[in-house]
């Protein structure tokens, strides 16, 4: 809006000290991130404005949420990164590409809107090496979705750069934007501040009693002072106006001043009333396109009765007062009138240089069905999507459908935008418009890809096992439409079954699998994709034995398939979870796991998928749980919960979990898994079941508390998961021999076997030797485990390599061998307390004790461990990498990389990158609870 010439920081001294202490902290180089809130018409814009008046030195850059029915990806961002786009050519080159699609100056795959992120982070950065950069956002609840979307990322992400951002947002429309971020909430002005301004407005004193019955009717808001008084002096207002019947003061204030404003408009010529309505109609604000359109309705562009009125502002662009200006103007207009602005806005655009807007303006203008605009907007929102803007892909298709007036392609318009605000998370809008889609005549292929969408709303909102025979319905239609989305929907349906359903029964995995296997569904177009299903599927249908090798098949196929576009390897993202999970639960491979999560990773980080890195973490942070490496586990758990946190994304508390059971932390655990219960039975989540069974077996036999242990770990035996019912069983037949239930521990060893038999893995044959163990004597229990320290060895598990050595070691104490089993209790011991998992530890350590042998306690100092973050800046610097690249793999800035490397240096009393990896070999990462435990020692 713009600024009041009155006194206009009357009563904001605590709202003016907030953004002052802002600036000072951006001038001292750091970052800063402010969310100002209030009600329309309570001063924010005039704070911005305040702030960007007293920010000398420092380079201001706008942009401005304009309310208007379009949705143009990227606009606001374009507008906002206009006076940097020079350094374009300076940021990395994944960066450069991903915001160069976005603001459509080059063709290519559609950019993840969180890389975009990255560079939008970047290119600030780069701007603040000279001098410090201050970002303004007016009307933040007006920017398109996905430029909000941006901005809020990179508010999230910032450190240590000279940049700062403050946001404006309207109150109540933006409520849900934001949230979390530090905000000033800005109420009325109190009574004494109002009615000085009240009285400067009007240029005089009120008798008392008139002035404060002014006030308590605006609620001291600063805008309806102004405007009410505006063109009344204090002798018209002596006798105190009776403001109770005055249509300018009745209903909350934003109407009364919008009324206010409206009641102007009358009085201006009708040739300026139009040139404002085009004006309200277009909100780029170009003044040059404004001109054009005026001249096509024929009207001379006289505007100077309009600024006399205080409403607007002309010059380059176009400036309303206040947005309740245009809103008043645009909607006090008849529905013709407004059609005619936009038909004139749409002729006057240039068809080249911005066909969306034009599509955009033409679909307003239509007064009826019009296929021509239909299919300008379908063309618009082809680009969209290029663009990375699926929210505005969205609302272009679904404008599009209601324009179509064939019902053939309204139906199919309406499928496409059902399938848009889907991928955009908004499945209640996704639900209706496949509604309208239903209603309309369809192909074969389009009622497949209907019935798909319905089952993914479904699957999405309750995890139950009610989405996987819609996801089967759907597939033997596209089966019958010779679709090659035939094979990938199957795999989809059985993926719906592993994570939310049952093995057996009608809705279960089996039978999804016996169904694809029999539906005789074309090839896909990607064959790693066809050979993960033949290899579920024969897991499924035809056992251990068939399925397990069919499953290795592919991996070759998964680990090296070329994938050549952007869609593509989101696809191959998409389906490498059922990969993982088939070869950790089955195959018991863990360097499958490994190799397919690492590329997981990899792939992510290398197109910016930030939504698909979180899990490709955990699964990565997995595998260096079973290395032993629990420091490497935490810092990649770590990166995906900081990942999450900054894109909206619920945290992925499995592999904490996991790595709080391994650790023996039972206070870490017990909330989550209590939280992970609720949820499995609320939503009919059973992987969650059989995972929480494992996690707590591993817990409670690490602590020695083996009846909790048994119990937790039948619950992952008889969930009747896809997964973790192997794992279970390990954790139970330890359990079940402590507590002399033999009978139930030899019962799951002989379902262990039998899960195992198919495999070669040393994962597997040493968890099926150890088992054995448990439950034997003599020569033959000495021969098993020391077989089951081998295999695991060469399955690469070192955590169950030390847990062999813990249960061989006790198994040779009890029989009074003692010396040979002080060399296994002490391995264990040192493998365990290096890895840090204290639980087992402390039972190796009483065990070592039970020997006689002195165990000391190691000696833990906190000061100079290293946070999550900074080891994993450290351990990246250590390699090699440069703090762009560092910065580029964990969506930082460069400037945070210094400054956590800066932090590091101190800690480990070095000086430079070539002394990182010695250091780093004698450093771990920080643990609160090490702290607790040392300062309470």
């Amino acid at each position: 809006m713009i600024a009041s010439p009155l006194p206009d920081m009357v009563g904001r001294l605590r709202e003016c000290a907030a953004l002052d202490d802002l600036l000072a902290g951006l001038r001292d180089g750091g970052s800063r991130v402010l969310v100002v809130r209030g009600e329309a018409g309570i001063g924010k814009s005039v704070l911005l404005e305040h702030v960007a008046a007293r920010a000398s030195g420092v380079k201001v850059t706008w942009a401005h949420g304009i309310e208007a029915d379009m949705e143009l990806p990227y606009a606001s961002l374009h507008q906002l990164c206009a006076p940097f786009l020079d350094e374009l050519d300076e940021l990395p080159e994944p960066q450069r590409d991903a915001l160069r699609v976005a603001f459509g100056m080059a063709a290519g795959d559609p950019p993840d809107r969180f890389l975009v992120g990255l560079a939008v982070l970047t290119l600030l950065t780069r701007a603040s090496e000279t001098r410090p950069v201050l970002v303004l956002v007016d009307d933040a609840q007006w920017l398109d979705q996905v430029s909000l979307q941006t901005l809020e990322f990179v508010a999230r992400r910032l450190l240590a750069e000279a940049v700062a951002i403050t946001f404006a947002v309207r109150d109540p429309e933006g409520q849900a934007a934001l949230t979390g971020l530090p905000a000033l909430h800005i109420g009325g002005l109190d009574a004494v501040s109002a009615g000085e301004l009240l009285e400067a407005a009007v240029g005089g004193k009120l008798e008392k009693r008139v002035r404060d019955r002014f006030v308590a009717e605006m609620h001291g808001n600063p805008l309806a002072l102004l405007e009410f008084s505006r063109g009344r002096s204090a002798a018209e207002l002596a006798y105190g106006l009776d403001s109770s019947s005055h249509r300018g003061v009745q209903g909350p204030v934003a109407s009364r001043v919008e009324r206010d404003f409206a009641s102007r408009l009358g009085s201006l010529p009708a040739a300026t009333r139009t040139l404002l309505l085009i004006a309200a109609a277009e909100p780029v604000g170009d003044a040059r396109l404004l001109v054009r359109a005026a001249s096509l309705l024929e009207i001379t562009p006289y505007a100077a009765p309009a600024k006399a009125a205080g409403l607007i502002e002309f010059g380059e662009s176009v400036r309303f007062r206040h947005p309740l200006v245009r809103s008043a103007v645009y909607h006090g207009a008849e529905p013709e009138e407004r059609r005619a602005a936009h038909r004139a806005l749409a002729e006057a655009t240039d068809p080249v240089l911005d066909p969306d807007r034009r599509a955009w303006h033409a679909a307003q203008a239509a007064d009826g069905p019009d296929e021509e605009v239909a299919a300008g907007l379908e063309q618009a929102a082809d680009r969209a999507r290029q663009r990375g803007g699926i929210a505005a892909e969205a609302v272009l298709l679904e404008r599009a459908a209601e324009v179509t007036p064939d019902r053939w392609p309204r139906g199919r318009r309406a499928l496409a935008a059902a399938e848009a605000h889907f991928s955009a998370a908004a499945p209640d809008r996704a639900t209706e418009l496949a509604t309208v889609a239903e209603l309309c005549p369809l192909s074969a292929l389009d009622r497949a890809r209907l019935a798909r969408l319905r089952a993914r709303i479904l699957f999405a909102r309750s995890r139950s096992d009610e989405a996987a025979p819609l996801l089967l319905d759907a597939a033997a239609q596209f089966t019958a439409a010779g679709s090659p989305l035939a094979r990938e929907t199957y795999l989809e349906a059985i993926s719906a079954t592993i994570f939310a359903g049952r093995v057996h029964g009608p809705t279960g995995a089996r039978a999804a699998a016996i169904a694809a296997r029999a539906s005789g569904a074309p090839p896909s177009d990607s064959r790693a994709a066809d050979l993960l299903l033949d290899g579920v599927a024969a897991l499924l249908a035809d056992g251990y034995e068939t399925g397990v090798p069919d499953l290795r098949g592919a991996l070759d196929l998964l680990a090296h398939e070329e994938l050549g576009t952007r869609e593509s390897t989101m696809r191959w993202l998409l389906l490498v979870p059922v990969a993982l999970e088939a070869f950790i639960h089955y195959a018991w491979d863990l360097h499958a796991w490994d190799t397919l999560a690492s590329r997981a990773v990899r792939l992510a980080r290398d197109v910016g998928a930030l939504g698909a890195l979180p899990p490709a973490l955990v699964y990565a942070g997995g595998v260096h749980i079973h290395y032993g490496d629990f420091a490497e586990a935490a810092r990649m758990i770590d990166e995906a919960d900081a990942l999450a946190d900054a894109t909206g994304h619920a945290p992925h508390k499995y592999a904490t979990l996991v790595l709080a059971a391994w650790r023996g932390e039972a206070d870490v655990a017990a909330g989550i898994i209590e939280e992970a219960r609720q949820r499995a039975d609320q939503r009919g989540e059973v992987s969650l079941l059989g995972a929480m069974g494992y996690i707590q077996g591993v817990l409670f036999n690490g602590l020695a508390r083996y009846e909790e242990a048994l119990e937790a770990a039948r619950t992952g035996i008889e969930h009747d998961g896809f997964n973790f019912t192997g794992l279970s069983l390990v954790e139970h037949v330890e359990a079940a021999v402590r507590c002399g239930e033999l009978a139930q521990a030899r019962t799951s060893l002989a379902r262990l076997l039998e899960l195992t038999r198919a495999t070669d893995s040393g994962w597997a044959r040493g968890a099926g030797a150890r088992s054995q163990a448990l439950l034997a004597e003599g020569d033959e229990a000495d021969l098993l485990y020391r077989t089951a320290i081998e295999e695991f060895g060469r399955g690469g598990v070192t955590v169950e390599v030390a847990r062999t050595h813990l249960l061989y070691g006790e198994w040779l104490r009890r029989g009074q061998r003692r010396a040979l089993a002080r060399n296994h209790l002490r391995t264990a011991h040192e493998m365990f307390d290096g890895m840090r998992a204290h639980a087992f530890a402390e039972r190796a350590r009483r065990e070592l004790l039970a020997t006689g042998e002195h165990v000391r306690a190691r000696e833990i100092k906190p000061a100079g461990a290293l946070t999550p973050q900074e080891s994993q800046v450290a351990a990246l610097a250590a390699d090699g990498m440069t703090n762009a690249r560092i910065g580029a793999e964990l969506f930082i800035s460069p400037h945070t990389v210094e400054w956590h490397l800066r932090k590091v240096y101190t800690k480990l009393g070095i000086t430079s990158r070539r002394a990182l990896q010695a250091a780093l070999a004698s450093t771990s990462v920080m643990d609160t609870r090490d702290e607790d435990r040392a300062r309470a020692g």
